[in-house]
């Protein structure tokens, strides 16, 4: 049979390397498609969903993103964004619409296959809507979401401080969440979010007093049009402040929020939201250095003997298994990180804001630790594809333009972990006084009763244990540098700054801690094969075992790990690579993410990389025509010219 492509080029026949690779496989990579879809029934309703919008004609591009300018983008973002959103609407209005599917529009996924550079509309689901939902009354969402869910009008979100992280769409929204500062009274009661009109829903001229436009061209997402917004005296009606939490009233008395933690509800989800993708474009892209690199054929491993595929190398196998593993520790998360959050925001709607803060931390930590490894990851990805990676047809720098854009927006990743850390501080705190702690902190107790590192045990229980060590040792040693300037004299907030990398520092470790925890905890609930599970136990360990060697200055002073220990785990993880080798391309298959999808020449299910090269070349505006006019009008008479 043949495979269908990114650019609807079909072969009859797969590359042999890539067929004997699929040959190799010791599991069915469909069971863990549905393991991952959670079950047959969703991925016959994600693939279904994919061809439905992606064989659609006007949803897919004629000419090569790279080859057009900025406001070409910009315009045909616009178009796309506007056709795929009908579309869905009319969907959900025929009854074969759910939020699965707008999860898919604006996912790393399907979403990206269509609008490849970012998406228009991505923050007036992700961040306008919701903001209504959860900040605004009931009466307020009945007057604001029909309209916003329906797109009568396009909202984005906005913060007023000058040089601080906002997301304001430019030329897009005509409406935003203006997150300002209220005065009230002749008091300042700080942030609270506005509803702000910033252009006529007519004309879409800027309202009076709007200064509005966008800033101009980015290292990646130039279709989300970020802009700058600026007011000069402009007037909003009072219950245009979104009132669920706090309140003012007609005579300007103000009602505090039971929690000035609740205005920080939809960070949270965003937060939540790109956790999840992260995992998906990093699944994108190991699924093409993988395929590239049992395609990718080089040097002589042995002489007189035909080159071996690059994926043989042990070094390329440490580039990449690793980071599949991450795939699927970050994807676990995210499922863990979002069933926590709907928990947590139904036990708000009941008055009870307890676990709040834990939640808080927890999405902070994550997101500034997936987005952080999911960047790295993926250049890393790029260059194991050698200079074919450095192409934008191979979809890696756009990839890791859309991921690296993650580590500072809905928070700077240093920022957040500081947010964390001020958490991580109050358990210490909290542990040292005997009170009980939550569930993701509960760790920490063991480190206030004992000042010795527990015995190092190989296994997979053991390095959990140990970097729960790790992140306790962080934690505590931070804790009482910051104490110990506090007594010397040093203000809190000098003390906080100065003690402000290894709080970053024990932040992250707890963080790792999390994710290595979660994954084990995961896997033990899963009712699969045991060809499967034996797999998925490999991930497991490499993941775990790799972060140890990652940071084993850390395992050797906070935990009980010795050198010893330490070669042992690097024996470990090499042969870890070594068993998932011959599993490698069965494995990334299993993500199940189709050609359109991936949008990459190096990483077609087919394997046949460089006809799809010449294929990309020849789309090229140079190579329309054989002589480029810049030879007769500069380089000819440059020749000529006798230096």
């Amino acid at each position: 049979m043949g495979f269908k492509t990114t650019k609807n080029v079909v072969y009859n026949k797969c590359s042999e390397d890539i067929e004997n690779e699929r040959k190799k496989s010791t599991f069915d990579p469909l069971e863990l498609t549905h393991l991952l879809d959670g079950g047959p029934e969703k991925t016959l309703e994600r693939r279904e969903r994919e061809k439905l919008f992606l064989s659609d004609p006007e949803l897919m591009d004629d000419v090569p993103a790279e080859y057009l300018s900025h406001k070409e983008k910009y315009e045909l973002s616009i178009k796309k964004a506007c056709k795929l959103f009908k579309k869905v609407s009319q969907l959900r209005d025929q009854g074969g619409g759910d939020m699965e599917m707008f999860k898919q529009m604006l996912s790393g996924m399907l979403g990206s296959a269509i609008l490849k550079d970012g998406n228009p509309f991505a923050l007036h689901y992700v961040m306008f809507v919701p903001t209504i939902m959860g900040q605004g009354t009931l009466e307020q969402q009945a007057l604001w979401m029909g309209r916003a869910w329906n797109c009568e009008i396009i909202g984005t979100y906005a913060q007023t401080e000058l040089g601080h992280g906002t997301f304001i769409l430019g030329h897009t929204a005509n409406y935003a969440i203006v997150v300002a500062q209220l005065y009230t009274t002749g008091a300042c009661r700080g942030i609270h979010p506005f509803i702000v009109q910033l252009r006529d829903e007519d004309t879409h001229k800027p309202m009076k007093g709007i200064k509005i436009g966008e800033i101009g061209t980015k290292l990646g997402m130039n279709a989300t049009n970020n802009g700058y917004l600026g007011f000069d005296k402009v007037r909003i009606p009072r219950e245009n402040m979104l009132m669920k939490n706090a309140q003012v009233l007609e005579d300007g008395t103000y009602v505090k929020s039971p929690s000035d933690k609740l205005t920080y509800g939809t960070m949270m989800f965003v937060r939540v939201v790109i956790v999840q993708d992260v995992a998906s474009y990093l699944s994108k892209a190991v699924t093409i250095a993988v395929r590239y690199s049992a395609v990718r054929r080089q040097s002589e491993l042995k002489p007189g003997e035909p080159e071996p595929q690059i994926m043989d190398y042990r070094t390329q196998q440490y580039k990449l298994f690793p980071n599949i593993a991450s795939c699927l520790a970050m994807r676990f998360a995210a499922m863990w990180l979002w069933n926590l959050y709907n928990n947590i925001t139904s036990e708000l709607e009941e008055g009870d804001m307890e676990r709040l803060p834990e939640l808080h931390a927890l999405a902070c930590c994550l997101k500034s630790v997936c987005s952080a490894d999911g960047a790295k990851a993926i250049e890393t990805c790029r260059l194991a594809c050698g200079g074919h990676g450095y192409m934008t047809c191979s979809n890696l720098p756009a990839t890791y333009g859309l991921v690296t854009a993650a580590c500072t927006y809905e928070g700077e990743n240093t920022v957040l972990l500081l947010q964390t850390a001020r958490f991580l501080m109050k358990a210490w705190h909290q542990a040292t006084s005997g009170i009980k702690l939550t569930p993701t902190v509960a760790y920490l107790q063991s480190a206030v009763t004992s000042d010795t590192s527990r015995h190092w045990e190989h296994s997979l229980q053991g390095i959990v244990r140990a970097h729960q060590d790790v992140a306790a040792g962080k934690i505590k040693l931070a804790a009482t540098n910051m104490e110990r300037r506090i007594r010397g004299g040093i203000s809190p907030e000098d003390a906080w700054n100065n003690t402000s990398i290894e709080l970053t520092q024990c932040a992250e470790a707890h963080c790792r801690a999390i994710l290595v925890n979660n994954f084990v905890q995961t896997l033990e609930t899963f009712k699969v094969s045991d060809s499967l599970h034996l797999v998925l136990t490999q991930l497991c360990e490499l993941y775990a075992v790799h972060w140890v060697l990652q940071k084993s200055g850390d395992f050797l002073r906070f935990s009980g790990t010795s050198r010893d220990d330490i070669n042992n785990l690097q024996t470990w993880l090499e042969t870890l690579l070594a068993q998932i080798r011959p599993n490698a391309v069965s494995i990334v298959d299993s993500f199940d993410i189709c050609d359109e999808v991936l949008s990459s020449a190096l990483g077609a299910r087919d394997g046949r990389v460089y006809e799809r090269l010449f294929e990309e070349a020849a789309k090229s505006p140079l190579n329309k025509e054989p002589v480029n006019k810049s030879f007769h009008k500069y380089l000819k008479p440059f020749l000529k010219s006798n230096l």
